[in-house]
């Protein structure tokens, strides 16, 4: 899974960021494509839609601010989520231990395809697993689900926001999936 960008490319998103400097259209259209995986983000980070809704704009705000910052050495989509997960890893201090709501809406954002009412039943149920499952695996291997999965990013942005190699992350990736197939799909605890 990769980050919606349509018929768009790292290059394009490098020559919007440079654009970006002196155009503020050009960011905008930056932020249209990656809000969404912000905040899907974010919302897998803090649980609720408030949080990651602040979260999002502090994201999109500090990426303006520090945008004559962006030196083009990497894709801009991993640029943009290092800015998430440090908003996120603050929002987590300032809130250290605080019980996290329920994500009682994720499925609108992860918009299964079925409408077959069994299907969205067993997704609901497997999803309602994840949920409960995710916060028991290593802090590694909740970071690089929600970051290929919540966010949509590749294995090379995962890892460059992560600050690791590919293929350490899709390592991570592969025990972190084995790990909630485990406890979800097989029925084990």
């Amino acid at each position: 899974m990769t980050v919606a960008r349509g018929t768009t490319s790292i290059s394009d998103d490098a020559a919007l960021a440079s654009q970006a400097k002196e155009d503020f259209a050009a960011f905008d259209a930056l932020y249209r494509r990656y809000v969404t995986p912000v905040y899907r983000y974010c919302y897998m980070q803090c649980g609720n839609k408030q949080d990651a809704e602040d979260l999002t704009a502090q994201t999109f705000l500090a990426a303006i601010e520090s945008l004559e910052n962006y030196r083009e050495q990497g894709a801009f989509a991993a640029w943009l989520f290092t800015i998430a997960r440090r908003k996120c890893h603050d929002y987590h201090r300032r809130h250290y231990r605080r019980p996290q709501e329920p994500l009682d809406d994720v499925e609108e954002h992860l918009n299964p395809q079925a409408q077959d009412p069994a299907r969205l039943a067993f997704l609901s149920g497997i999803l309602d697993c994840v949920q409960q499952m995710l916060p028991r695996l290593t802090e590694d291997r909740q970071e690089v689900v929600r970051l290929r999965y919540g966010a949509g990013l590749s294995t090379r942005e995962t890892a460059a926001v992560m600050g690791k190699g590919q293929s350490a992350v899709k390592m991570l990736l592969l025990r972190a999936l084995n790990d909630l197939q485990e406890r979800c799909l097989d029925g084990q605890e």
